[in-house]
């Protein structure tokens, strides 16, 4: 095997382990992502496009020349039959004919795989991708889920501060009333007192006057029946001085009634 088709070989050998590794069930997407993130690959990503074309041009020179060189030893290979030469010549036309198979499949199967391969990171890559955003856009989902939940539990909180606002407001303004109520009654109870109050005291003044009304009617009929006896027995003298008498006597009874009047 010459030396470019030995490094054909290697090179397909390469690409089968590769792609095995690759389609490895327990490496996820992302951690691909990640190892293809490397500053190496970086670095080589910048003159990817161009080996992969480059690759692929090679490849294809070489499955080329291994379609000729089979097309060319299989004709040789019927001619030879047909002209039935020696067995040495034979052995040698078909020893030329399986290597150029060989190197037929090992190209083919070569830029196949090489296909295949790039076809595979791509893939690796766009689905990396989507779960890196899917698990972004879950993350979103369940801070909006927990936002939600916490500005309903807020806006519950805030309806039951409002109610029980309302509810004390209500309570405030009726124990207002209840106040205002009570300072009425006591308003009224205190005029009542007071009024009974003098009531009582006009009652008790009432009561003083009529007894003294009674003392000055008796002292009245006292004195007509004293003029009647100086009518009757005697000079004017003694009369006037009766009279004077009875006036200085009663003067301060006279009073006190004026005054009550």
């Amino acid at each position: 095997m010459t030396f470019q088709w030995t490094a054909v070989a290697a090179f397909l050998y390469g690409e089968i382990g590769v792609i095995l590794v690759l389609c490895l069930p327990f490496i996820s997407p992302l951690r691909w992502q990640k190892i293809f993130m490397f500053s190496l690959w970086s670095k080589m990503a910048v003159f990817w496009n161009k080996m992969f074309l480059t690759i692929i041009v090679l490849l294809i020179v070489l499955f080329l020349d291994a379609v000729r060189e089979v097309r060319k030893y299989s004709s040789v290979h019927v001619n030879e039959k047909a002209a039935n030469v020696n067995s040495s010549a034979f052995d040698h036309i078909q020893m030329k004919l399986f290597r150029s198979q060989r190197n037929l499949y090992l190209s083919g199967f070569s830029l196949f795989l090489w296909l295949v391969l790039r076809r595979t990171v791509t893939l690796l890559t766009q689905l990396a991708k989507e779960m890196a955003s899917h698990a972004a856009l879950e993350t979103q989902v369940n801070d909006a889920t927990e936002a939600a939940k916490k500005y309903m539990a807020e806006n519950e909180r805030l309806q039951e501060a409002l109610s029980g606002k309302g509810d004390s407001k209500k309570k405030e303004s009726t124990d207002a009333t209840q106040e205002k109520l009570k300072e009425e009654v006591e308003r009224l109870k205190a005029e009542l007192q007071k009024t009974s109050n003098a009531f009582h005291k006009a009652k008790t003044e009432g009561a003083a006057v009529k007894k003294q009304s009674e003392s000055l009617r008796r002292e009245y009929d006292h004195l007509m029946k004293e003029f009647e006896q100086l009518q009757v027995g005697g000079s004017g003298l003694p009369y006037k001085d009766c009279v004077l008498k009875l006036y200085q006597q009663n003067s301060v009874c006279f009073e006190r009634i004026y005054q009550n009047l």
